[in-house]
């Protein structure tokens, strides 16, 4: 798989641009703040639907401008789709698939597998698990694109049942004389396992088959300076490991239940996926707090190479993109990059200095300004 046409219409810093990608290496140059990650976010949009740098649509679109578009053309075995998207901050994004509306935006995710590695990525290891679990459901949906729709599914229904428990811990503390109409919670409870047993199955399956690409990618990273380890801890007890779909509703509903006095007590749903982290260690020591900025780096980039590993591994080719990344790297790490990278079917580098960017890697290259994009070589 790879883009071969990626056009921009008020997309960020750009008012029109298109630029005609190549299979393998393609290097991106440009000063800071020209515009060169705004090209890679625009295809990781449509790859996730999401922005790896912000968390709303508003920042995407040009200053002055109501909407933006973004349109890649991706080969596939041989085959072109050209995909479309309309950004309208406030309202449903609008979406094309080879020219034909599409119902719903996320009918085109998986029309382009990608894998993004950047500078935030550092809050993998650094951040709160929030940022770890968004890592497990991004990837979950490059392999599964139905899971998007369990993901919201979910996210619904944990914001419903968050605004009724939130409804009766403010009438409690305002002295009500019912403490909140509570009567629907056991709708909402039922809602939740459901949904919520599909997603933690779904993660659970996805840790075990990632575990073993993470400890790989990151000892060749490294080379071989510590082991790493990733483990889910689910914020329920288990009675023993499980996929089950019925057996991890049945264990959701029995937390909601032991956890319905503090949830009204604080207004908030206390057990369930959305609760869940993600644990990685080096060693037996865990990541966060103890690993040094070069092996949380490292780490960061074991946990995005298993990503693209997994995605290889199960027949699919996905584009890589490394934005930015060989600036923060030592020469040794990054030589070692540059081999784990160098058979990618498509990559995307971005760096300010070229000299960055290991000979290796020196394909197709770029130069971003203002606005513009110029092949150079």
């Amino acid at each position: 798989m790879y883009v071969h046409r990626l056009e921009l219409v008020d997309f960020r810093s750009y008012e029109r641009v298109a630029v005609d990608l190549q299979p393998g290496a393609n290097v991106l140059i440009g000063a800071n703040g020209v515009g060169k990650t705004n090209l890679v976010e625009a295809l990781g949009y449509v790859a996730t639907l999401d922005s790896h740098r912000v968390a709303t649509d508003a920042p995407l679109v040009r200053m002055g401008a109501t909407s933006a578009v973004i349109r890649c053309a991706v080969v596939h075995d041989g085959r072109e789709l050209l995909v479309e998207l309309e950004i309208v901050p406030g309202k449903a994004n609008r979406a094309r698939l080879g020219r034909s509306p599409a119902r719903r935006a996320r009918d085109v995710l998986g029309a382009l597998r990608l894998v993004l590695f950047a500078p935030e990525d550092l809050e993998l290891v650094r951040g709160d698990p929030a940022e770890r679990r968004r890592y497990l459901d991004d990837l979950l949906v490059n392999r599964q694109p139905r899971f998007a729709g369990v993901r919201a599914d979910y996210e619904r229904v944990v914001k419903q049942r968050n605004a009724l428990l939130r409804t009766a811990y403010l009438a409690r503390k305002t002295g009500g004389s019912r403490g909140g109409d509570l009567g629907t919670l056991a709708v909402w409870d039922t809602h939740l396992a459901q949904h919520g047993a599909e997603l933690l199955a779904g993660r659970l399956e996805l840790v075990a088959a990632l575990t073993p690409h993470v400890a790989k990618a990151y000892d060749a990273v490294a080379a071989g300076r510590g082991a790493a380890s990733i483990t889910y801890r689910p914020s329920i007890e288990l009675a023993e490991p499980t996929t089950d779909r019925a057996a991890l509703a049945e264990a959701l509903t029995a937390a909601l239940a032991a956890s319905r006095s503090a949830e009204i007590e604080r207004g908030t749903t206390l057990v369930g996926p959305h609760r869940d982290e993600l644990a990685l260690s080096l060693g037996p020591l865990p990541a966060k707090g103890y690993a040094s900025h070069g092996e949380s780096w490292s780490f960061a980039l074991a946990l995005r190479l298993a990503g693209y590993d997994l995605l290889r591994a199960d027949g699919i080719e996905p584009v890589l993109v490394l934005d930015d990344v060989f600036a923060e790297l030592d020469t040794g790490r990054r030589e070692r990059l540059a081999e784990l990278v160098g058979g990618a079917s498509q990559l995307l580098v971005t760096c300010a200095v070229d000299d960055d960017v290991p000979a290796a890697l020196r394909g197709t290259r770029y130069q971003v300004g203002e606005g513009t994009v110029r092949r150079v070589g």
